[in-house]
């Protein structure tokens, strides 16, 4: 079969990336499976030793990247300083758009990649001026045509929901996405499982990894580790009343409901925190309720900017289901997210993603959360 190009595949070591350099290879690309170390850890290194063992069954070049540097720097770092301000980070999305795909891209143009790809489940589309979709993305082209006038890229959901991880890639600018192939957009999981298997992958029947990977042990050992142990404080009520201790700041999450430790009639959700005071604000559900979120730290995927009102659906955490929403732009570039239904209470931190039907319109960080 005649090269379509070579092409730089991050490779964790699991079965997803494993797949994913199968189907590359399969298609006609000339793959190079790049395993970018995150942290200088048995079990980074275990993961990468994985990974060569998959790439020597395919027949595909193996190269290990030392990113430990920039990983630090990029999700570390920020993870612990969040923490420490009161908010709740997801290091996940910021990881892939400052550390994953910067490491993953600077090993494919030092190997001579035309393109880059990575495991996740979704697609990317080519976008003309007037935001049509008008290909299925970098894997269908390699025209030279990435910085067309007009042309923008963006991510478009998976095409089975269960495994959708659009979320995750809503960061990625357009530098990133022009060159991007995403193998398993169409595919289940059970359906990347039975091809390991087939092909008697390695790591056909490696577990999938749950947990924050530089934090294994949970987020608040982690914590603690860096020096974030925050002293115990009050838990009181929105007119100031205490009805509690609570054990440290760190250790809750706005929209929390189980682990308090309060008797009440009905269940108390956590609503607030007031850094200032060490002071953990609880509401009943009807409280616990969002009207809108103000977002900074914008990525614009399928458009270039946002100049007006702009009906949209978000999604306010990465497993939550997309609502309708209005965009309205807000002072110093920010935006705000009016809800057409109150959600579930949000975190400062996480991420809003928003969408025009499957296809990512763009991101940002909550900086603010409005309640009912």
């Amino acid at each position: 079969m005649a090269k379509r190009g070579r092409i730089a595949l991050g490779m964790s070591g699991g079965v997803d990336s494993a797949v994913a350099a199968a189907l590359l290879a399969r298609d006609g690309w000339d793959v190079v499976g790049v395993t970018c170390l995150f942290q200088d850890t048995a079990e980074a290194h275990a993961a990468a030793d994985d990974a060569a063992k998959v790439a020597a069954r395919l027949g595909i070049e193996h190269v290990r990247a030392d990113a430990c540097a920039l990983f630090e720097q990029q999700v570390v770092g920020p993870f612990v300083c969040e923490y420490r301000e009161g908010l709740t980070p997801s290091p996940c999305v910021g990881c892939n758009a400052h550390a994953k795909l910067p490491a993953l891209i600077q090993a494919a143009r030092e190997l001579g990649c035309d393109a880059w790809a990575t495991g996740h489940y979704a697609h990317v589309v080519r976008m003309d001026a007037d935001g049509i979709s008008v290909s299925n993305g970098a894997s269908d082209r390699m025209d030279g045509n990435d910085a067309d006038e007009g042309v923008r890229f963006a991510i478009r959901m998976a095409t089975h929901a269960a495994k959708d991880q659009s979320y995750m890639l809503a960061q990625l600018k357009q530098e990133q996405l022009a060159r991007l192939v995403l193998p398993l957009g169409a595919f289940t999981k059970p359906q990347v499982r039975d091809i390991a298997v087939e092909l008697n992958l390695p790591v056909a029947h490696k577990s999938e990894s749950q947990d924050i990977c530089f934090a294994p042990h949970g987020y608040r050992a982690f914590l603690a580790e860096r020096g974030v142990k925050d002293a115990p404080g009050p838990i009181v009520n929105e007119q100031g009343t205490v009805l509690g201790t609570h054990s440290g700041l760190s250790d809750y999450t706005i929209g929390q409901r189980k682990g308090i430790g309060i008797a009440a009639p009905e269940p108390y959700y956590v609503v607030g925190k007031r850094v200032e005071r060490n002071e953990l604000v609880v509401g009943f559900a009807s409280e616990a309720r969002t009207s809108a979120v103000r977002i900074g730290d914008l990525v614009w995927q399928s458009i270039p900017s946002l100049s007006q009102a702009l009906a949209a659906r978000v999604k306010l955490r990465y497993r939550s289901t997309a609502a309708t929403c209005i965009i309205e732009p807000a002072v110093q570039g920010d935006a705000r997210v009016v809800l057409r239904e109150p959600q579930t209470l949000t975190a400062p931190g996480q991420y809003a993603v928003l969408y025009d039907s499957d296809i990512v319109l763009g991101s940002g960080k909550i900086l603010e959360v409005e309640r009912v």
